[in-house]
């Protein structure tokens, strides 16, 4: 298998899998459960076309889904990492 579709593939699976875990925990997290509102957008068609490309998601309403899910359901490490910068004790341990 050339080198090209190998990739296509991994991303391919990798873009599934980041879908389906980002939905279930968006399901767990109870953000799917109220499905009464509708938003209307004027987007570029580049946009749309290359945000599907990347996902692999073909219609219109799961990949807003999934975006707006993404966004909800942020990792806040970096937030989080900034705020407890410098309070590690200097003198602690690490085994090494």
């Amino acid at each position: 298998m050339p080198t090209t579709a190998r990739k296509a593939r991994r991303q391919s699976e990798i873009s599934k899998a980041r879908f389906e875990s980002v939905m279930v925990a968006a399901e767990r997290s109870g953000l799917l459960r109220d499905k009464s509102s509708r938003i209307g957008v004027r987007v570029s068609p580049k946009l749309v076309a290359e945000a599907k490309r990347l996902t692999g998601i073909e219609a219109d309403t799961e990949l807003i889904e999934f975006a707006l899910a993404s966004i909800a359901l942020e990792d806040e490490f970096l937030r989080v990492f900034d705020e407890i910068r410098g309070t590690v004790d200097p003198d602690l341990k690490l085994g090494y």
